[in-house]
Formats: structure tokens, sequence, C-alpha cells
């Protein structure tokens, strides 16, 4: 039945389904997944990244973690060069509304900015869903530190804590599990971190195969966008033991 209908975005099955954004989002569930946990004083963006093969040159610009503008970054999981295109036109935006008005960009506004233009790209012939979802962080005078979750039908929810990507289902119970209301920074970044050792595929865990950002407000109360280097990735990494986590994790797979 389904092969009825799915040649189209603009096709309504008798189910009320749209086939070819369903499919936009199975691809999704495929990609390298990405945390978005959000604490009393920041935001904590962590992802995992999908390394094809060793003989491909790591590049030093991050391909999970982007910042839009110096108050809201994003993780991405899906077509990359969907990603970059949206990517582009966010930060058009961010820098239109701050020359416009000068002043930044309310993180909601921006995020229903870039959605009007996911959810277009649905309801007309000719073109197809992005295949990509975000997971924005953002902070600004009227909220506070913030967390989003977008997809490719156009929607887009406030969250605490969610995930995207694969595994993103054992990730989610996990973190219904560990969430607490009004963790701090520090605890947001251990949290992110134990659930990825335990969902990822991966038997090791390391800067090769995680990228790390948070969003927090700096001693002279300007908001920061710190991007984890390596070094400092494999610090964290060694600060939570996660050998140990992922020790526990194969023993409970083994029993």
């Amino acid at each position: 039945m389904a092969r009825r209908y799915d040649s189209r975005t603009t096709i309504f099955s008798p189910e009320g389904r749209l086939y070819q954004v369903e499919y936009a989002m199975e691809a999704i569930s495929h990609a390298g997944m990405a945390i978005g946990i959000l604490s009393k004083d920041g935001v904590v963006l962590a992802a995992e990244k999908k390394v094809t093969s060793k003989l491909l040159e790591q590049t030093k610009s991050h391909e999970k973690l982007y910042k839009l503008s110096d108050h809201v970054s994003v993780a991405v999981a899906g077509l990359t060069a969907d990603a970059n295109t949206l990517i582009t036109n966010c930060r058009q935006q961010a820098q239109g509304y701050q020359l416009a008005y000068s002043e930044p960009i309310p993180v909601e506004q921006l995020v229903q900015r870039l959605c009007d233009l996911k959810q277009s790209y649905t309801q007309y012939g000719g073109l197809r869903p992005f295949g990509v979802s975000f997971l924005y962080a953002g902070h600004d005078k009227h909220f506070g530190f913030q967390l989003y979750h977008s997809d490719p039908s156009g929607n887009y929810s406030g969250w605490k804590a969610t995930c995207i990507g694969a595994n993103s289902a054992n990730a989610t119970s996990l973190l219904k599990q560990d969430y607490t209301e009004g963790l701090s920074l520090k605890e947001a970044k251990s949290l992110a971190v134990k659930v990825l050792a335990k969902t990822m595929d991966s038997a090791t865990l390391g800067p090769d195969k995680l990228e790390f950002a948070t969003l927090h407000q700096g001693a002279n109360g300007a908001v920061v966008y710190h991007a984890y280097t390596p070094a400092e990735i494999e610090a964290l990494l060694e600060a939570e033991n996660v050998k140990k986590i992922i020790e526990d994790k194969e023993k409970e797979n083994n029993s």
C-alpha cells in the first residue's frame, strides 16, 4: 500500500501519513547519536562521529556540532550536506535579526524560522524533506538557557534532555532514569558521557569518535560556546572513568 503513496511528499496515504517525511526520519535513526542536556547553568551537547575508514583524514573542524551565533549552537544527526544548507540559513537569519534590531535573535524564534523552511519542503511538489534533525542549545534574556529539537517535518519542541540518531531509544530511557531537575553543568557533562558510553555500539570511546561542547555564561555574564579539543575530551573521559562504564556494559550484555 505504501508504494502507491510514497513517490510524492505532497500525497497523503489513506491513513493520513506522508511516507517521504517518515523515510527522512528513518535516515536520521541510522546516523551517529547526538545528545543535549539542559542544566541550571548551561547546556551540554555531545555527538558520536561515525568513522567510516581508518584511512580517512580527520578534519580539525567539527562535523556534528556547529555554532550558529554567539548565543546558539546545534548538534546534528542525519545527512551532513542537508545540515550545511540549513546551518547557513540559520546563521543568515541570526545575523539579519542582529543587524535589524541590534540585539540577538530569541532562540525559539530562530528555531521557528528554520522549521518553517523545513516544513515548506514537505508541502510543495518537486522537493524532498531535509534528512536531518537538530538539537539547538541557546540562551536569551527572555527564557535563559534552552534546548530544542526539530525533525524533517518542521515540528519542534523544547526539552530538558533528549537525543537523536542511532540507539536514541536506549539513550532516552537512560536519560529518563538519571536526569534530575536542576543539575549542574558538570553533572550534565557526566550524564552525557555515561549515556554515550552505555549506548554507542563501539567497544571504545575516544576523541576520534566523539564531539563535545557546552554553552554557558562566562565570568562577565556573556554567553560562551566552548567546543572541546581532543585533549579536553580525553581528559573528560578519563575523569568519568569511561573504561569501567564500558566494561560493566559488556558484562551485562554477556550475562
